[in-house]
C-alpha cells in the first residue's frame, strides 16, 4: 500500500453524518498525543486499539494506535486525516491501554515509548523513502532536456513501478545521486512517497492432494492406478500418499492433503516424480497457512498430585486471594512451588480465566515449559525475545483470538492483550532481571504484573525461596498474604554448606588455579558417582581485564569508564556496556613489552582450567557468550540433563529456578565480589545468590553439598545462608532501611545527567539538583556525584538520588516537579544537547 506525501481527501461534502477525531499513539517519544480527522468513508472502521496510518511531518507515513475516539478538533492545528485502516478488531485491549498509560505516567516517559516496546516489531510497520513517475508526466511525450543519470531514473522507473534510494544508488553506481533525484522532483517527473508494509507474514507450508475428480469420481482411482503402471517411480509417489491420506476410508481428508515436504524428502521417493505428477494434474499444490506453534492433543496429561505440604499452601493461597488481591509464596528451594503453581493455573482455566506465568529469564523457559505443555497443551503459549518478530505476532494474536489461555514469559509478557486475565504468576519475584534499564519505559515486570492483575480484577501470586524485602515487609504489614513452604519435596533435604578459606589455602599451596583442593577434590568424587556438579562464577569471559607486567598498562573502552575484558574464544577485548571490541595485541601498545596478563577470572577461564585439571569431566558453560542463538538455552539445558555434559559453569544464569535431579555439588568460586558491592542491597543480593545456586543441588533425595570460595570467611551473611535464616535477614535489613531512609520506606528515583563534555554535564547536575531542591526539599535530594562508571557510550554520566517518603508525599506531584525541572534545564542555552533520564525505582 503507498500514500503520495502530500495526500488530502478532497473537501466533504455537505452531509448530517458526525465529523470524528482520532487521537492516536504514535510510536515515538512525544509528551502528547496527537489527533487526526477520520475520513466519513472510515467512520465505522476507526476503533479504538486497532492500527491506523497516518502522515506525521513532512516525510513520515506511520502505523499507531488509536487511544479515543471523539468529536473535538485539534484547538492548536488543523487535523491531517487518517490514510487508512489497518485492523477490523482492535489489537491493543481496553485494559492494556489502561495499563500503558499507568506505565508513562509512572515510569515518568511517553505513551509512544511504551507502545515501541509493547508492540512485537512484525505489528509495526516499516517505512521507506520511494520514488515513482509523476501521474502528470509521459516520457514518451514531455520533451524534457535530461541529463544521462536523469534518463536512466526515468527508464528504470517505466519497467518498475516505483524504486527505493538505495536502489536509485545502486542503479547510477554513485554515491551522490540524491542531486538527480532533487533535479527530476524539481522538473515534476518523479514524485516521492512512502512505501508502507505490514511486516507480520503468518508462515506458509506447500501442501499437496489428489485433485478431485480422483477422489470425487468412482472408479478413477483404479484408473489412475493403470495409467501409472508403467511409470513406477511415479506409482510410489501416489501409493506413499495413500498411506499418508487413505481416502479410500474418508475421502474428505483428502482436502487437507499432506506436506510436501513429507514426499520430497522421502529418499526413496523422486522429488522429479512428484513435480511431474503435479504437472499432469493428478496432484495439485496449494499453500497453506500454519501455526508456528504447532498443536499438540497427545501431550496432555494429569498435573502430578500434590503432596500433603503443597496441598495445604494451595489450600492457603485460594483461602487468602478471598480476602487479599496478592499473596506471596515463601517457600524453600526444591519445595515444589512449581507443582503448586501448575494446580492453580489449571484451577483458574477452570473457572474460564486466563493466566500469566512470568519467570526472570529466557533460560527458565525451556524446563517449565516442557512441565507445562505437558498439563496444557495447546493451551499455552510462551513469549520472549529470542522468539523472531513473526512467533512473537502470532502469540499476541494467538491471545486476542483465544487459542492461548497460559502464557509462559519474561518481562514483555506484560504488555501481552489479555482481556479476561484470571492469575497472573510472578516466580522468583525477587530478581533484578524483571527491571527494563534502557531504553524507556523503565519498567518492573514485577510492579507492572501487578498493576496489570488490578487492572483486571486478577488475583497475583509471587513466588521465591528469597524473596525481596520489600514484597516481605508488604505482607508483614498485612498488604499482602503470606504462605510459607518450609520442608523440600519429598525425601530431599537442604544441602550441606562448607566454606573454604582461600586466602589460608593460598598460603598453604592448596589452590589449584581458581580451585581449592577441597573443590576439586569433590568434583572428582562427583564424577566418580556420576553425579553432576554446577559452578557459579559471576562474571562472564577469560579475565575481567588484561595487564602489562612491565608498566602496568589495561586496556580501557574508547567510550566508557571501564578496562575491557578478554574473551579467549574469539581472542578479543571486548566492553560490556557498550559492546566495544578490538584484537588482543600481541605486545603491550604503552612499553611494548609481550608480558600481557590476563587478571581475575570470568567463566570462559574457569571452563577453560577445568578442562586441563580434570580432562574427563564434560564441561558446559552458559552464559551471555554462549546463549545467543534462540536454541542456545534448550540445547545447553538438554545436555546436561540428558547426561552428556556432567559440569556446567555459569553465571547468574545457573541460579535462578533451574531443576536437576543428579546435581549432588555446587561451587561458589569467588563470592567475595558479590557481598562487597557499593548498593544499599548488597547483603540482600549477595543472600538471595548464594541460597539460590546452593538450591540447584540434592533436589531429588539424593544428598547435596555446596563449596563457598572466600577470602572472609567470617563474614555474617554466610551464617545466615548456612542455616537458610532469611528471618534474620530481613529483621537487620528492615532496620537499616528504616534507619537511613530506603524502600520501602522511600520511594526512590534515580535521575542521572549525560553529555559528551564532563565539565557541561557536571554543571547541569548542579543546577538541575539545586531546582530539585528548592522544589522538593533538601532532605529528599542527594547529590549529584559522579557514579562508579562516570562514562558510558561516550557520554559522562551525574547522578541525582531523589528520596520520596511513601507516606508524605504526592508521588503524582513530586514526579511532576521533577518533569518540570528536567525540561526546565534542556531550555537552558548553555546546556544544549544535555540528555537526562529518570529511572523510577531502581534496583
Amino acid at each position: 500500500m503507498s500514500e503520495l506525501l502530500n495526500f488530502n481527501y478532497p473537501p466533504e461534502p455537505a452531509t448530517d453524518r458526525v465529523t470524528l477525531f482520532a487521537d492516536v499513539i504514535l510510536p515515538l517519544p512525544l509528551p502528547k498525543l496527537y489527533t487526526y480527522r477520520i475520513p466519513f468513508e472510515m467512520n465505522d472502521e476507526v476503533l479504538v486499539g486497532a492500527r491506523v496510518i497516518v502522515q506525521f511531518g513532512s516525510k513520515k507515513v506511520l502505523s499507531c494506535i488509536v487511544a479515543d475516539i471523539h468529536e473535538n478538533a485539534p484547538a492548536d492545528y488543523q487535523a491531517k486525516y487518517v490514510l487508512d485502516v489497518l485492523d477490523d478488531k482492535p489489537i491493543v485491549t481496553a485494559p492494556q491501554l489502561k495499563l500503558f498509560k499507568w506505565i508513562a505516567d509512572y515510569y515518568m516517559c511517553t505513551l509512544g515509548e511504551v507502545i515501541n516496546a509493547a508492540l512485537p516489531s512484525a505489528l509495526k510497520l516499516s517505512s521507506e523513502s520511494r520514488i515513482q513517475l509523476h501521474p502528470h508526466y509521459n516520457p514518451e511525450e514531455d520533451e524534457l532536456v535530461l541529463a544521462a543519470q536523469e534518463e536512466k531514473i526515468i527508464f528504470a522507473l517505466q519497467n518498475n513501478q516505483a524504486l527505493t534510494f538505495s536502489e536509485v544508488g545502486n542503479l547510477l553506481q554513485l554515491k551522490s545521486y540524491h542531486k538527480f533525484i532533487k533535479s527530476l522532483i524539481q522538473k515534476e517527473a518523479i514524485i516521492i512517497f512512502e512505501q508502507v508494509s505490514d511486516r507480520f507474514s503468518p508462515k506458509v507450508v506447500k501442501k499437496v492432494r489428489l485433485s478431485e475428480h480422483f477422489v470425487q469420481e468412482e472408479g478413477m482411482l483404479e484408473e489412475l492406478f493403470n495409467q501409472l503402471a508403467p511409470q513406477p517411480k511415479q506409482l510410489d509417489v501416489l501409493l506413499n500418499y495413500l498411506q499418508l491420506v487413505p481416502v479410500h476410508q474418508d475421502i474428505h481428508l483428502n482436502y487437507m492433503g499432506v506436506d510436501k515436504a513429507a514426499l520430497t524428502n522421502n529418499p526413496h521417493l523422486s522429488a522429479s516424480s512428484i513435480n511431474t505428477l503435479i504437472k499432469k494434474g493428478v496432484l495439485e499444490q496449494f499453500d497453506k497457512i500454519v501455526s508456528r506453534f504447532p498443536m499438540d492433543h497427545g501431550t496432555q496429561q494429569l498435573p502430578m498430585a500434590l503432596s500433603e505440604h503443597q496441598l495445604q499452601a494451595k489450600d492457603e493461597i485460594l483461602g487468602l486471594f478471598k480476602e487479599k488481591d496478592t499473596v506471596l509464596l515463601h517457600g524453600v528451594t526444591g519445595s515444589g512451588k512449581t507443582e503448586v503453581y501448575i494446580d492453580l493455573i489449571k484451577h483458574a482455566l477452570d473457572s474460564g480465566g486466563q493466566v500469566l506465568y512470568l519467570l526472570p529469564e529466557i533460560a527458565l523457559t525451556a524446563q517449565i515449559v516442557t512441565r507445562l505443555m505437558k498439563v496444557f497443551g495447546d493451551k499455552l503459549g510462551v513469549y520472549h525475545s529470542k522468539f523472531s518478530d513473526n512467533e512473537r505476532a502470532e502469540v499476541w494474536q494467538g491471545i486476542l483470538s483465544g487459542r492461548f489461555q497460559v502464557v509462559v514469559g519474561v518481562r514483555s509478557s506484560v504488555f501481552l492483550p489479555f482481556h479476561d486475565l484470571s492469575l497472573v504468576i510472578i516466580d522468583e519475584e525477587h530478581e533484578a532481571s524483571y527491571k527494563q534499564y534502557e531504553p524507556a519505559p523503565r519498567y518492573n515486570a514485577r510492579e507492572t504484573g501487578l498493576m496489570m492483575a488490578h487492572l483486571q480484577g486478577a488475583k497475583t501470586l509471587l513466588g521465591s525461596a528469597t524473596p525481596s524485602i520489600e514484597s516481605y515487609y508488604n505482607c508483614k504489614t498485612g498488604r499482602w498474604g503470606l504462605v510459607s513452604m518450609t520442608k523440600r519435596f519429598g525425601e530431599a533435604r537442604l544441602p550441606d554448606i562448607e566454606l573454604v578459606d582461600t586466602r589460608r589455602e593460598q598460603q598453604r599451596k592448596n589452590m589449584h588455579s581458581h580451585f581449592s583442593a577441597k573443590l576439586l577434590q569433590d568434583i572428582e568424587e562427583r564424577l566418580k558417582r556420576h553425579e553432576q556438579v554446577i559452578l557459579f562464577q559471576n562474571r562472564r569471559g577469560y579475565a575481567p581485564f588484561i595487564s602489562c607486567d612491565e608498566c602496568s598498562w589495561i586496556p580501557k573502552c574508547k567510550f566508557c569508564a571501564v578496562s575491557l575484558s578478554y574473551h579467549k574464544f574469539n581472542n578479543e577485548l571486548r566492553c560490556h556496556y557498550c559492546g566495544y571490541h578490538e584484537r588482543m595485541p600481541h605486545d603491550c601498545p604503552a612499553c611494548g613489552a609481550t608480558t600481557l596478563r590476563s587478571m581475575g577470572f570470568g567463566t570462559e577461564k574457569v571452563e577453560d582450567e577445568l578442562k586441563l585439571l580434570l580432562p574427563d569431566a564434560e564441561v558446559q558453560r552458559m552464559d551471555l557468550d554462549t546463549t545467543k542463538k534462540k536454541n542456545s538455552y534448550q540445547q545447553i539445558i538438554s545436555d546436561f540433563e540428558s547426561g552428556r555434559t556432567n559440569v556446567l559453569v555459569g553465571t547468574q544464569m545457573v541460579t535462578k529456578g533451574l531443576d536437576f535431579e543428579n546435581v549432588s555439588l555446587v561451587g561458589i568460586l569467588n563470592a567475595d565480589t558479590i557481598i562487597n558491592f557499593p548498593d544499599f542491597r548488597a547483603h540482600e543480593r549477595a543472600y538471595q545468590l548464594f541460597v539460590q545456586v546452593s538450591g540447584r543441588a540434592g533436589r531429588k533425595g539424593k544428598p547435596g553439598s555446596v563449596i563457598i570460595q572466600t577470602r572472609d570467611p567470617l563474614q555474617p551473611i554466610f551464617n545466615k545462608v548456612r542455616s537458610n535464616d532469611y528471618q534474620t535477614l530481613y529483621e537487620h535489613e528492615i532496620e537499616e532501611r528504616m534507619r537511613f531512609g530506603y524502600p520501602p520506606f522511600t520511594r526512590m528515583i534515580r535521575v542521572t545527567v549525560k553529555h559528551a563534555d564532563d565539565k557541561i554535564a557536571e554543571n547541569a547536575a548542579i543546577v538541575l539538583a539545586k531546582d530539585l531542591t528548592d522544589r522538593l526539599g533538601k532532605q529528599q535530594v542527594l547529590g549529584p556525584e559522579v557514579p562508579y562508571i562516570f562514562k558510558i557510550r561516550n557520554l559522562f554520566l551525574q547522578e541525582i538520588h531523589i528520596k520520596l517518603p511513601r507516606d508524605t508525599t504526592n508521588l503524582k506531584a513530586a514526579k511532576g516537579q521533577i518533569a518540570q525541572a528536567i525540561f526546565n534545564l534542556k531550555l537552558l542555552s548553555d546546556f544544549k544537547g544535555i540528555r537526562v533520564v529518570a529511572d523510577v525505582d531502581p534496583v
